[in-house]
């Protein structure tokens, strides 16, 4: 029988192989059976936020003839663009961007879907001769591609209600508390804010009857492709946090808060997913005439430093695996971006005699 539901198709995207026979990992288990990694000849340039991976990313691009694909959550939302500091239309016309601009605000879009997309975009420019450079700072994608999915079950529509019913009656501590009861190594690593991951982990105790902190053994596993292929830009704190403050007062400047009524203004109005994006929230309470600007302004500024530091943990994490640090602080970009070029050439070479053996 033909689906022609979206829902549908989200829902068959969990049961079927992710990355055909090249990336498959087998239900409840950390087995993987793959040829190879779609992004095992890609290089990753990540970093917090505001760290300068955009503009630097761009000219390493045209310095070792690569194409763009971002690695940002937010971006892949069309007209969200000052909010999610995509890069401007000047700077893609230099350097061919990939995974930017795909859906409308109102769609959800999952890491499940990404990964499909960006698997076929890194295939594609592989195809053509070129590089495939990841630029962005979202840790979920990029943990993802590293070490692969669990297959999960699907969701059940009815029972995310009952429980976001639950946190609207009783607040979201109530279902944390839920999870906690049945699941205490998934409660104790998410926040109870983050609501939506913690009816997902509900869920998938309710429909299989097994915790999905004993599901998810992907990550134990060794990674899909060379960690060293991802470059962490780093800064000291405060220099990072400058940089933070600065821009958030630049996308003000630049009409942060027009498109932030554009977008809440226009049906239909942005989903779930758009909506946790950084600043749109906080400037729609000033829309409405809820907060005064000025501390809605110091609001976002303190929640995109809060998620500096979550990014830094997962970071941390990831150069244990091997991934590289690059640091940014008293280097010219000239300097950087060479210092870049050169550690890639050293990974080519060094592959490339690996093949020849």
């Amino acid at each position: 029988m033909k689906e022609t539901s979206e829902g549908a198709a989200r829902l068959r995207a969990w049961f079927e192989p992710i990355f055909h026979k090249e990336f498959f990992v087998m239900p409840s288990t950390s087995t993987r059976e793959y040829e190879r990694s779609p992004f095992e000849s890609s290089f990753f340039l990540t970093g917090a936020t505001a760290s300068g991976k955009t503009s630097l990313g761009i000219e390493l691009a045209q310095r070792i003839g690569a194409e763009i694909v971002s690695l940002d959550s937010m971006a892949i939302y069309r007209t969200m663009d000052i909010g999610t500091a995509k890069p401007s239309l000047d700077e893609r016309r230099g350097v061919a961007h990939h995974m930017i601009d795909v859906v409308d605000p109102s769609e959800d879009f999952s890491v499940v879907e990404y990964m499909r997309q960006a698997a076929d975009v890194a295939r594609e420019i592989e195809s053509r001769g070129k590089t495939a450079l990841f630029v962005g700072g979202t840790p979920l994608y990029l943990k993802t591609m590293l070490f692969g999915v669990f297959d999960a079950p699907p969701s059940d529509p009815a029972l995310r209600e009952e429980l976001r019913g639950v946190a609207e009656r009783e607040g979201v501590d109530a279902v944390w508390t839920r999870l906690r009861q049945v699941d205490p190594k998934a409660a104790e690593k998410l926040h109870p804010n983050d609501l939506k991951r913690v009816i997902r982990a509900l869920e998938v105790f309710q429909l299989t009857g097994k915790r999905i902190s004993e599901q998810q053994t992907q990550f134990a596993a060794p990674p899909l492709f060379e960690p060293g292929r991802i470059f962490i830009l780093t800064w000291e704190r405060e220099p990072l946090y400058e940089r933070i403050d600065r821009r958030v007062d630049m996308m003000l400047d630049a009409g942060f808060l027009e498109e932030t009524r554009a977008l809440f203004g226009g049906s239909p109005a942005p989903g779930p997913t758009a909506s946790k994006a950084v600043g749109y929230r906080e400037l729609h309470a000033v829309l409405r005439g809820e907060v005064p600007l000025d501390e809605a302004v110091e609001k976002i500024k303190q929640l995109t430093r809060n998620f500096a530091k979550r990014q830094e943990t997962w970071f941390r994490s990831l150069t244990k695996q091997g991934a590289r640090r690059i640091s940014v602080e008293n280097k010219s970009r000239e300097e950087l971006v060479g210092e870049l070029e050169e550690e890639i050439e050293k990974i080519k070479r060094r592959n490339g005699s690996a093949a020849a053996q």
